[in-house]
């Protein structure tokens, strides 16, 4: 995705790869300079029964038998955050340290078939994924939820609540997001064709590793005139993808792309910010953000300058503050 190539004109994947589509690299300084205190802040560690499953240290046993890795840091109000493809909790690093120093329970899970989750050969599909976040909010009894979600998570968020309903949300906050739908369709014009997703898949199965690096590029916008290109940040990203599983990523594919959210996003009925970015490469804000915000009843975009689609990284303060406005409000 060059950037003479419009939303209505689709996305072609050799350009893509060429041009190299939230890792969390810059988020390895933030750790350093974090302050002991904010780091060592209270991980739920204690051994639960729900009707969803159960958790024992820093997963929880869904009903299926798949373990989903978690990470929970703080007290205070929850804010539960789901990861993009094909990513893991991790990405999310720069929101949680920021947040969890303000004062907030942060908590991130790891999709099944990603990161630490169990790599599942069974339930990689949106409806499971959504069952999974429940059983993570089941299982640590959480209420008054901001459920923050980005890319295929944002997806992810849209459809817990079409599933499970409103009852444990307050808000909901969507970041570079897939929905409605990101295929090209004759009713969805400014989608990508169907080719991009293909390719991506033969991907997946022909060199995963040197997709993830070239993903990478344009995911956070290095490939941008003047971008200041981080190298850790680009490994950071391969790492996460290459810790989960091959057929969960291949999987998953089909569920952030052809899945159509639109009946989920008019099911929310909590005050939702929507964030986009306006060089977002991965997902096009014409298709995605600019579209959910017209489906939403107390839904609010705002339009991230220059933001690309690993923008919780490359412009994590923006998005920092964003999330802190919102929550406080």
């Amino acid at each position: 995705m060059t950037q003479d190539l419009a939303p209505e004109q689709g996305m072609d994947r050799r350009t893509l790869l060429k041009t190299g589509a939230g890792a969390a690299g810059a988020a390895l300084a933030a750790a350093a300079m974090a302050p002991a205190a904010a780091l060592a802040a209270g991980t739920t560690s204690s051994s639960h029964v729900s009707h969803h499953g159960k958790h024992s240290m820093d997963f929880v046993t869904v009903k299926d038998g798949t373990n989903i890795y978690f990470k929970d840091w703080g007290t205070g109000q929850p804010v539960v955050f789901s990861h993009g493809w094909p990513l893991s909790s991790d990405a999310w690093e720069p929101q949680m340290l920021f947040l969890v120093q303000k004062g907030y329970r942060v908590i991130a899970h790891d999709r099944r078939g990603h990161g630490r989750s169990s790599q599942s050969a069974n339930g990689n599909d949106m409806d499971t994924y959504a069952d999974d976040l429940a059983a993570v909010i089941e299982a640590l009894d959480l209420k008054g939820v901001t459920l923050v979600g980005h890319s295929t998570g944002g997806g992810e968020v849209a459809h817990y609540i079409g599933r499970h309903g409103n009852q444990r949300v307050a808000k909901a906050v969507l970041i570079g997001a897939v929905p409605p739908l990101m295929l090209k369709t004759p009713n969805n014009p400014e989608g990508t064709d169907i080719s991009v997703f293909d390719g991506i898949r033969a991907d997946v199965i022909g060199n995963r590793s040197q997709l993830f690096k070239d993903l990478a590029v344009p995911f956070f916008g290095f490939n941008r005139p003047n971008a200041k290109v981080s190298q850790g940040t680009i490994d950071e990203f391969w790492r996460e993808g290459m810790a989960g599983s091959a057929l969960g990523h291949y999987l998953c594919v089909k569920q952030f792309s052809e899945v159509d959210y639109t009946e989920d996003l008019k099911k929310i009925e909590v005050p939702t910010l929507v964030l986009h970015g306006d060089d977002d490469q991965i997902v096009p804000i014409d298709a995605a953000g600019k579209k959910s915000v017209k489906l939403l009843k107390h839904g609010t975009l705002k339009i991230i300058e220059g933001g690309a689609h690993g923008m919780c990284v490359t412009s994590a303060d923006k998005i920092n503050a964003e999330l802190l406005a919102f929550l406080q409000a």
